[in-house]
């Protein structure tokens, strides 16, 4: 793969005295596809929003090109434009348009006057099969059209780093493949992405490294032919039993 692009260095995450991430150890290089499996509660998402610093992690670091994110100099906007997050309910403004919901970011956040970031829009919205809804607002698209429009707004922005926290969670089952249809084809292009699922066939095919998390640590990590066909942590084992047996 390419340059190294992320690193999680020994970070920790407690709630009071709820401790939900224990020494997490990983590297994200460019192209890497990653995805986070794992049970409800392991702390996957929380992992996710320590990425987005929608949570501050309390020990160790997270570390953008070398930079730790927390960093005070650190401009947050600036760096939440490169690494872009797709969330399980959407978070489409909904008194926007589909055109609107793509264009808000680049202009507010990237500076980019309307005419270019309506372009920029446009062909991210084409890209995800939803530029004939441009005039809809939210409220009149299922849920996986919604998704496809949170993927377009969040290309929109050209990030480095694409994270999706558990993005066809909300779907029902029909819709679930059209959304992992456009990540698969962003996957094929390259696009780095971090993909916290439960969409196991997706993983094992799709992502070239995968992380096992249980009980707030990772407890087994690896490329998806050694982490689904010969685990070797008890807890993959079982975690994975039922796929595999399917």
């Amino acid at each position: 793969m390419g340059d190294r692009i992320v690193e999680i260095r020994h970070l920790s995450k407690a709630f009071g005295n709820n401790v939900v991430l224990r020494d997490i150890d990983f590297n994200v290089d460019a192209g890497d596809v990653t995805c986070i499996i794992g049970a409800s509660g392991s702390g996957k998402s929380t992992l996710l929003r320590c990425l987005n610093l929608l949570e501050t992690p309390t020990t160790g670091e997270a570390l953008f090109h070398g930079v730790d994110i927390a960093d005070k100099k650190n401009n947050e906007a600036k760096y939440r434009s490169k690494v872009g997050m797709v969330f399980q309910n959407f978070n489409l403004f909904s008194n926007m348009t589909v055109l609107e919901n793509c264009i808000i970011g680049q202009t507010c956040v990237l500076k980019k006057n309307k005419s270019e970031a309506k372009t920029q829009a446009m062909l991210y919205l084409k890209k995800v099969g939803m530029s004939p809804y441009i005039n809809a607002k939210p409220r009149q698209l299922s849920g996986g059209q919604k998704q496809r429009v949170a993927i377009a707004r969040a290309l929109a922005m050209e990030p480095e780093v694409l994270l999706f926290d558990e993005p066809t969670s909300a779907l029902d089952p029909q819709m679930v493949g059209e959304v992992l249809e456009v990540m698969k084809t962003l996957a094929d292009e390259g696009l780095t992405m971090i993909i916290v699922t439960h969409e196991m066939a997706f993983a094992r095919d799709v992502a070239n490294h995968v992380v096992f998390m249980a009980n707030g640590v990772i407890e087994e990590e690896g490329n998806p032919e050694d982490i689904f066909g010969n685990p070797k942590k008890n807890l993959t084992r079982e975690f994975l039993s039922r796929f595999i047996r399917g």
